[in-house]
Parts: structure tokens; C-alpha cells; sequence
């Protein structure tokens, strides 16, 4: 999430379900008493179709431009649903789990979006002609574990702690594939790539596809403590 200021301030302006038509963007917003269940699963349909973009971003180049701006758009409606949970943590009294976990699993997510747009923004920025197999397994990789987590919070919801536990297994398992792909791919780019400052680029784009796996897993960390503390 992009700076911490004012956030008591902010209006609650909830998840975009955004529709582009003629040039016009519409958005929809959850109500003002939403409760925790409700906003977790708006920032899970925003993961959802930012890495549905990221994957189409690095199997082609050729929608950059489109696909970067709308990895950005979601970014920033997810910092405003960030920014609702800390609001609403301030006014509840009474919270579904522990304060420090619905805190953690925000944070945590809105990293993973800030992650991708950061891989997506410096791709742009560094003005790359094609993708990578990699990139793009790697970006597959993330979007899987996000498919997963999304469907965690409906469990979370109705309490049904085991299966929460079964996708946490799947999650991590596929963390485990994306630090293969990464570390595969740095020293295989290390060995075939001879521009230096190529590498560079491209290191640090891995890095941030591989950061949010990592960030995922964290998540993963974060919803098995829950289990743990109340099945």
C-alpha cells in the first residue's frame, strides 16, 4: 500500500467491480457497515483479476499498455479496501478473529497486489520488446495461489477450518514451484544473457513475481494460525 497518511479520513470507497464502456469507468461500491468477511472477499476478487492480467501481461507484450494501467487500477481500489479494514478495526469493538490477524491478512494482500503492479510497472518502465516463458510461469505460479486463497475466505466465513488447512498445503506447495522457477531462471539468465544491464532489469522483475509468492505463502502462514487458535 502507497503511504500510511490520513487514513482515519478516508471514505470507505469499496471494491471495484469496474466496467469500461465507451471510455467510461463504473464502479461499484460496498456499503458503508460491510462487514470483515465481506471486504476480505472484495480484496480477493481484486487479486483475482489483477493476476488474470499480470498472466496475460507477460505471456504478451504486445497489451502493455492496457493491461499495466489495469493492474494499476486495481492496485489502488485494493489500497482503499486496505485502508477500510484498518478504519473499521479502529470503530469495532467486537471482531470476528483476532485484530492482529484481520491486520496481517490485509497487509499481506495488498502487498501482493502492490508486488505484481511493481513487476508489471517496471516491465513498462524499462520499456522490454518481449516477454519470458518464465516471467510468465511465474506469473501463472502466483495466479494459481491466489485462486487459492480466494477460496479460503469463504471457508473462513462459515468456519470450516480443515479445508482451510487442505488449500494451505496447496498454497505452500506452490510457493515451493515458484522458488524453483526463480532459482532456475536466475542462473539460467545468468549463463545465456549477456547484456548486463538486461539482467538487471529482468532480475529485478523476477524478484518482485517471486516476492509475491512469498507473500501469498504468507497469507497461507497467517490462515493456519487462525485455524489453529479456533478449531
Amino acid at each position: 500500500m502507497h503511504g500510511s497518511g490520513a487514513i482515519l479520513r478516508i471514505r470507505p470507497l469499496i471494491y471495484d467491480h469496474f466496467v469500461h464502456s465507451k471510455g467510461t469507468r463504473v464502479m461499484k461500491f460496498i456499503k458503508r457497515d460491510t462487514d470483515f468477511f465481506e471486504i476480505f472477499d472484495a480484496m480477493g476478487k481484486n487479486l483475482l483479476r489483477a493476476s488474470e492480467k499480470l498472466v496475460a501481461f507477460f505471456e504478451d507484450f504486445s497489451a502493455m499498455e492496457s493491461n499495466t494501467k489495469a493492474i494499476h487500477d486495481i492496485e489502488h481500489d485494493n489500497d482503499m479496501l486496505t485502508h477500510e479494514v484498518i478504519r473499521k478495526l479502529n470503530q469495532t469493538f467486537l471482531t470476528p478473529f483476532d485484530r492482529e490477524d484481520i491486520h496481517s491478512l490485509a497487509s499481506r494482500m495488498d502487498d501482493i497486489l502492490d508486488l505484481m503492479w511493481g513487476a508489471a510497472q517496471r516491465a513498462q518502465l524499462f520499456k522490454l520488446k518481449e516477454s519470458t516463458k518464465e516471467a510468465a510461469d511465474l506469473a501463472r505460479t502466483l495466479a494459481s495461489m491466489i485462486d487459492l486463497v480466494y477460496k479460503t475466505f469463504n471457508y473462513l466465513r462459515e468456519k470450516k477450518y480443515p479445508y482451510i488447512q487442505d488449500l494451505c498445503v496447496e498454497i505452500h506447495g506452490l510457493e515451493n514451484q515458484g522458488d524453483e522457477i526463480f532459482r532456475a531462471t536466475l542462473g539460467k539468465m545468468f549463463d545465456e544473457m549477456k547484456d548486463p544491464i538486461l539482467i538487471i532489469k529482468w532480475k529485478e522483475i523476477y524478484e518482485n513475481l517471486e516476492n509475491a509468492t512469498d507473500c501469498c505463502e504468507d497469507v497461507a502462514n497467517i490462515l493456519e494460525s487462525i485455524v489453529l487458535k479456533y478449531a
